[in-house]
């Protein structure tokens, strides 16, 4: 059995071997699969499917390719019924926060990979979601585009400290971004280990690996992982 705990405005980083269940537990906590036991609490309520509180971010890239970035990141606004100009208003205010100002009217199948994850962002926070569930969101992408990525994702934590659980293979990425990282077992997964990221923040992602504490963090958690 998995047993963890995530406080209110946590940034915790989840590592473990292929297949270990990474990605399943971050489905289960979305509301998209179902444990077979245990329960999943958020404020003390189950989670028994998906909801506005919790917004999901995957590595593929899963924008409408008809529409719109504006109209991608108005979607969930719309299927709340919110009128379009506050709908317009939201979503542009979140695109100026990841850097598409200016591409609101590029439809999603001509952007970029790290356009579109910057998009896939914009309309998860857009629906105001206490937490965000990131699932390798960085993995597909260029070396240069996962660091800025990385830059921007920091960048809108510190502005709004959001909750967020965040999965990834790469060690370095799970340092440079969470307060804590969670180390999996193979499965059936079980937290092997939990380690703190004392690294002070606001952090230099290009630079981290020349930190005092990074080698010997990074270590630690490569011998468990």
């Amino acid at each position: 059995a998995t047993d963890l705990d995530v406080a209110e405005n946590d940034f915790v980083t989840i590592l473990g071997p292929s297949g270990c269940g990474k990605s399943t537990l971050l489905r289960i906590v979305a509301g998209l699969d179902r444990q077979t036991s245990g329960d999943v609490l958020l404020d003390g309520k189950r989670i028994d499917g998906p909801g506005a509180d919790r917004g999901m971010v995957f590595q593929s890239y899963t924008l409408f390719p008809w529409l719109t970035v504006r109209d991608n990141v108005c979607f969930g606004l719309h299927e709340r019924g919110m009128p379009r100009a506050q709908q317009i208003e939201i979503a542009q205010a979140y695109l100026q926060k990841v850097g598409l100002v200016g591409f609101e009217h590029h439809f999603a199948k001509q952007s970029s990979g790290g356009m579109q994850q910057r998009t896939a962002i914009a309309r998860a926070l857009a629906n105001g979601p206490r937490m965000l569930l990131m699932d390798e969101p960085f993995g597909a992408l260029d070396a240069q585009t996962r660091v800025q990525l990385q830059e921007d994702l920091l960048r809108l934590w510190n502005l709004g400290r959001k909750t967020i659980i965040f999965v990834t293979h790469d060690i370095a990425e799970a340092i440079a971004l969470g307060d804590r990282t969670l180390v999996l077992s193979r499965a059936p997964a079980q937290v092997a280990g939990e380690h703190a990221i004392t690294i002070p923040r606001p952090r230099d992602i290009r630079g981290i690996m020349g930190h005092p504490g990074f080698g010997s963090l990074y270590q630690a958690i490569r011998a468990q992982v």
